[in-house]
């Protein structure tokens, strides 16, 4: 059991170590081989309008969009973890900003710090079914933080019509070269100030649909099947 537990660890950290030596360079390169149709953005420049926009996106859907919006300065929240330094190192070199925690862990500094963000206008990302699943599971924390700073939750369905899918929890989705990838913000979910936990729950429930649907709306673009 011990020989299994280094043996992953060894091939962790190998794995780790080539995917910040050349992952920017080969999603720089294959993002230049797929073409983007987006649409709603009039929800985000609603929300943007409001001061700062907070959006929700599948964690295994979280490569597809980061070519588009590079270089923008958005925010995007990553957890404390060693998945989490991963993806830092790869946003950083996209022009992403990072926000380290979670619901259960660094919660109230990130959520000042979100907050700040937030109240600048700026865009912060979160992946609500991160960083371990279940995959397509929204748990509570989204909504509390919506509810926390006041804002609504902007799905953002974001889908290709040829991908490879790894055999990770969240089925993990790279397009393939020549793929055409559909980028789509969905009506922001509202989450009240009142209702305690039911309301949360509500929202939550909500956040999820609007994910699914927006996704939905993406492959009626492509004309594909949804993969889900």
């Amino acid at each position: 059991m011990n020989a299994r537990r280094t043996f992953k660890r060894a091939r962790r950290r190998v794995g780790g170590a080539l995917l910040r030596a050349c992952g920017p360079q080969v999603l720089t390169w294959l993002s230049s081989k797929w073409s983007y149709d987006i649409a709603g953005l009039e929800h985000l420049d609603k929300e943007l309008e409001r001061k700062g926009a907070l959006i929700a996106m599948w964690h295994g859907r979280m490569v597809v969009p980061v070519h588009p919006f590079r270089n923008r300065g958005w925010h995007v929240l990553v957890s404390p973890s060693e998945d989490g330094d991963l993806s830092e190192g790869m946003l950083h070199r996209f022009g992403f900003k990072v926000v380290r925690g979670s619901s259960s862990r660094g919660g109230a500094r990130a959520l000042r710090e979100l907050l700040g963000v937030l109240d600048g206008g700026g865009v912060v990302a979160i992946t609500p079914d991160g960083p371990r699943g279940p995959m397509h599971n929204v748990t509570l924390g989204l909504a509390w933080m919506a509810r926390a700073t006041g804002r609504s939750v902007l799905p953002f369905g974001c889908v290709a019509d040829r991908t490879w899918r790894l055999s990770s929890w969240d089925r993990f989705t790279i397009p393939k070269p020549g793929a055409r990838v559909a980028l789509t913000y969905g009506p922001a979910v509202a989450v009240s100030r009142d209702g305690g936990d039911a309301e949360l729950e509500r929202a939550a429930s909500a956040i999820r649909e609007g994910l699914f649907a927006a996704e939905r709306a993406g492959f009626a673009r492509l004309g594909v099947e949804p993969d889900f």
